[in-house]
């Protein structure tokens, strides 16, 4: 079985190791005629496509920020940052292979049988996040006022932003995507023309207390996907470097192995590879891959300059609350 961990040891940059791997996975594929390795290359290559003809972004970068400026405006008090990055190769990888060994042990143990390739392929067709955005707000104390709760204040604005955002985003060129989620509850600051589209982690719990406002946008300009996040600082540092990191990689890891029983070794050979390639990436020692342009002294001291681990950052924005000192 091919993985893109055969591939990390050489000194190659990013792209000549895109290149090699899909290469190689895509001749692998047709041989052994499986087609979700097919599927999965296509995945591949648009990320290469991102990382050698990326024009594009310099036009979506610029329309985002356009609602960059309208929350200058429009809320001068709060501080912000928008972030953009292309999703990291590693973390893409094992993204893809993960999606198919949720699906396929979800499947089976709800029919006890294994799905097929067309329904394993469909699955994999939601994967639109290669691109994407965040934005992260802020209320300053200065700014609370007097019997305010903050945390209640910044998540009522981080609904107002939800609700203007798709139209104002329309306007430039997206078209928001239906969420497909089911049977959910949405915040009743959430306008109801909206709620279709967001995927709202704050009304909705998620594992290890992780809250955030998630929507996907088709660029008809670019023709692409991506995804925008919102949430407030104390959400992002939960998400991001709160405690709960490590307990989720021992709930993850423990079930994989839960998985890895029910299913076992040959009886469905998109589970087998998808988990072992799983199981490389989870388990890969940062410090000992050689890659161009990368470097980390253990799995947390990581200088990423090409986007293998970390991603690659396209659009940096900061706006600090022009009212530290005054109230408005």
């Amino acid at each position: 079985m091919i993985s893109l961990n055969d591939y990390l040891y050489s000194g190659n940059t990013v792209l000549k190791i895109l290149h090699q791997y899909t290469s190689d996975l895509m001749a692998d594929a047709k041989q052994n005629h499986n087609s979700i390795d097919i599927a999965h290359c296509n995945i591949l290559r648009q990320i290469k496509e991102l990382l050698e003809h990326n024009d594009f972004i310099t036009s979506q970068s610029q329309r985002i920020k356009e609602f960059y400026k309208y929350m200058t405006k429009e809320y001068p008090f709060l501080a912000f940052t928008f972030k953009g990055r292309i999703k990291s190769l590693i973390r893409a990888e094992e993204k893809i292979n993960g999606y198919i060994v949720a699906y396929i042990y979800d499947y089976f143990i709800q029919n006890g049988k294994y799905p097929s390739e067309a329904e394993i392929k469909s699955k994999l067709s939601c994967f639109r996040d290669l691109i994407a955005y965040r934005i992260v707000i802020s209320l300053p104390k200065c700014q609370v006022k007097e019997n305010e709760d903050r945390t209640e204040a910044e998540i009522k604005y981080l609904y107002e932003i939800a609700n203007m955002m798709p139209l104002f985003l329309e306007e430039r060129g997206f078209s928001a995507e239906l969420s497909g989620m089911e049977n959910v509850k949405y915040s009743d600051m959430m306008e109801e023309s909206v709620r279709p589209y967001f995927r709202d982690y704050i009304s909705n719990g998620r594992p290890m207390g992780y809250q955030s406002l998630h929507i996907t946008l088709y660029d008809n300009l670019s023709r692409c996907y991506t995804e925008v996040q919102l949430r407030t600082k104390d959400m992002d540092d939960n998400a991001e470097i709160g405690n709960a990191n490590h307990f989720v990689y021992e709930k993850r890891q423990e079930e994989e192995r839960n998985r890895r029983k029910e299913i076992p070794v040959g009886e469905c050979r998109y589970f087998d590879d998808a988990y072992e390639r799983v199981q490389k990436l989870q388990n890969i020692n940062l410090a000992e891959i050689d890659v161009n342009m990368f470097k980390a002294f253990d799995n947390f001291r990581v200088n990423d300059g090409c986007g293998l681990f970390r991603g690659r950052q396209i659009l940096p924005f900061e706006h600090l609350s022009r009212f530290q000192n005054d109230l408005i």
